[in-house]
């Protein structure tokens, strides 16, 4: 089905110009530690493009940046008039302890101007780790599924999901992280774009086509 759309999509825009793809995020997203090309926005871009996907992606991550941080530049990255948004953020929230209530806030005023743009979203978040408390892990994980459903946007609950689900001794024998043990390695935002790209795509497939 996947193989189709993207058929589909990828025929409509041959003619045209390349779609833009907004990623506003943090330091997953700007490619913290990797070399120019690694990093998540340009793998994530060549991903799309083996699929027949003319796009360019706008790397519009900030190292440690928030969600507010990303609220408080939202209109100034819209600046770049893309044609959709993913948003990844709430990473450095979590790693700060800040409240579920203030990364919500964010993200949805996040959500509603990208609305107000006409655009289609996608919301990727990162799962709280069960030492914080089964109250707040429980209120942090709700924020994605919930705020996804309410703007209608493409989900991705997990960015580091296909990392994240191999036991830590797999992830260290295959170099999936950086030496940090929060970031991954090229190869492992290899193996985040394997899962992300076909969310991508959908979210592609949102666009109206262009006359």
């Amino acid at each position: 089905m996947l193989a189709g759309l993207w058929a589909g999509l990828g025929a409509g825009m041959a003619a045209a110009d390349p779609l833009r793809l907004l990623a506003l995020g943090d330091s997953l997203t700007q490619g913290y530690g990797l070399p120019a090309g690694e990093g998540l926005v340009p793998q994530l871009q060549a991903w799309l493009r083996g699929q027949g996907l003319d796009v360019h992606v706008i790397n519009a991550g900030v190292s440690g940046d928030t969600t507010a941080g990303g609220r408080a530049r939202i209109d100034w990255a819209l600046a770049e008039d893309p044609d959709a948004v993913m948003v990844a953020l709430g990473g450095n929230d979590l790693l700060r302890g800040l409240p579920p209530a203030e990364a919500r806030a964010n993200l949805e005023a996040i959500l509603a101007t990208i609305d107000a743009r006409g655009l289609p979203a996608l919301i990727a978040g990162l799962p709280a780790p069960p030492n914080y408390g089964a109250g707040y892990k429980a209120d942090f994980d709700a924020i994605w599924p919930e705020l996804a459903a309410a703007h209608d946007a493409v989900l991705v609950e997990n960015l580091l999901g296909p990392i994240a689900a191999l036991p830590p001794e797999t992830r260290a024998e295959r170099g999936l992280m950086q030496a940090d043990g929060i970031h991954p390695s090229a190869r492992g935002v290899e193996k985040v774009v394997e899962a992300l790209g076909p969310r991508v795509a959908e979210l592609l497939a949102r666009v109206p086509q262009r006359p």
